[in-house]
Formats: structure tokens, C-alpha cells, sequence
């Protein structure tokens, strides 16, 4: 079969994100089971009903980049018990204009980490929100990794077996998740 593939959108666009160190991680550990492609969500405008009756060059390479993907892997720092403002934008761009919502229907897995005891947890439970609503069909189970001093090696490697484990499985079961969903069965005969 096929490897899926993932497009990557980090909710955070600091330099030295450590969700975005994790997203890198993730992709390593899932190189086997599937192609993964980082679609950058910083150079979008701020959305503005306005600018839909001739989308922007960003909007549309945006657009184009969650339609050509099998699933998508949402890893994200929170902000104030939310998903960041960045991340938000970029959601609000792949639902519009009305009636060409790039979200229905894609699978999704949704992750992401900070220092704290659970890494991201309400950002998460707010993005399954959101992305609900907008018809993603998202994966069960939860990912919050709190992140700590050594977690990550100097080439973003994840030196922690335990944590390396359980990312290998969440990474592994959303290929097999995404694969399901977006690859026609055969049916025997």
C-alpha cells in the first residue's frame, strides 16, 4: 500500500517552537508509514472576508497544500486555554470562502507540548472542537506530551524510550487511521 501523506501544521511560528521541534520529531518517528510535508501557516493574511473574491497567493498554496494531503497532523502550543491566534487564522482561511471548506472530511490527529504538567491539553480539547465543526474527522486518543529539558537531542531526536514509544504508536496508529479513510477498500469478491 501507499504511504499516506500527512501534512504538518504547527500552531506556532516562534523559531525555536518546541512544538515544531516535536512535529520534526513526529515525522521521523512516521517515515515509515507515511510522506509528511510541513505547510507553513505564518505568511497568511489575517483573514478578512474581503480578500475572498481573489485569494491571496499564500491562501491558495494553502488550500492546495490541505487538499492534496491524506490526513493532517495538528501539533500545537496553547495560548491563554486556546489554540494560538496563528492557528486560528489559518483554520478560518481552509473553511473559506463559503461553501469551499478545505477541512471536510480529512482525517486528523492533533498533538502538541509545552513545559507545563499537561502539554497543550486545553488547546487540544478546544481544536477537536473546532475542527468538529468544520467536518475533520478526528482521531481518538490523547497526545499531550509535557516537555522537558532533554526530551529532545541536539538533532531533535527524542531521547526518552517511554516517550519515544508512545509517539511511535499516536504517530503509527494516524497513518493507519488517515490510510483507512482516505484510500478506497477492495471489497472481495
Amino acid at each position: 500500500m501507499a504511504k499516506v501523506k500527512i501534512a504538518v501544521i504547527v500552531g506556532s511560528n516562534r523559531r525555536e517552537s518546541i512544538n515544531a521541534k516535536l512535529a520534526h520529531a513526529l515525522a521521523r518517528l512516521g517515515a515509515d508509514k507515511a510522506e509528511f510535508e510541513f505547510v507553513p501557516i505564518g505568511d497568511l493574511p489575517l483573514y478578512n472576508q474581503d480578500l475572498e473574491a481573489e485569494l491571496p497567493k499564500s491562501v491558495v498554496r494553502f488550500k492546495s497544500q490541505i487538499a492534496a494531503a491524506d490526513g493532517l497532523l495538528f501539533v500545537t502550543p496553547e495560548h491563554n486555554r486556546s489554540i494560538p491566534a496563528l492557528l486560528k487564522n489559518a483554520i478560518d482561511w481552509g473553511a473559506r470562502p463559503y461553501g469551499r471548506n478545505s477541512w471536510n472530511g480529512t482525517p486528523a490527529a492533533i498533538t502538541g507540548t509545552s513545559p507545563g504538567a499537561i502539554g497543550a491539553a486545553l488547546a487540544q480539547v478546544h481544536l477537536r472542537q473546532i475542527l468538529g465543526t468544520l467536518g475533520v474527522l478526528v482521531m481518538g486518543g490523547e497526545a499531550y506530551i509535557s516537555f522537558r529539558p532533554g526530551v529532545l537531542d541536539a538533532k531533535g531526536n527524542i531521547t526518552d524510550d517511554s516517550t519515544r514509544g508512545f509517539l511511535k504508536a499516536f504517530v503509527d496508529q494516524f497513518a493507519t487511521f488517515a490510510g483507512r479513510l482516505s484510500f478506497p477498500q477492495e471489497v472481495a469478491a
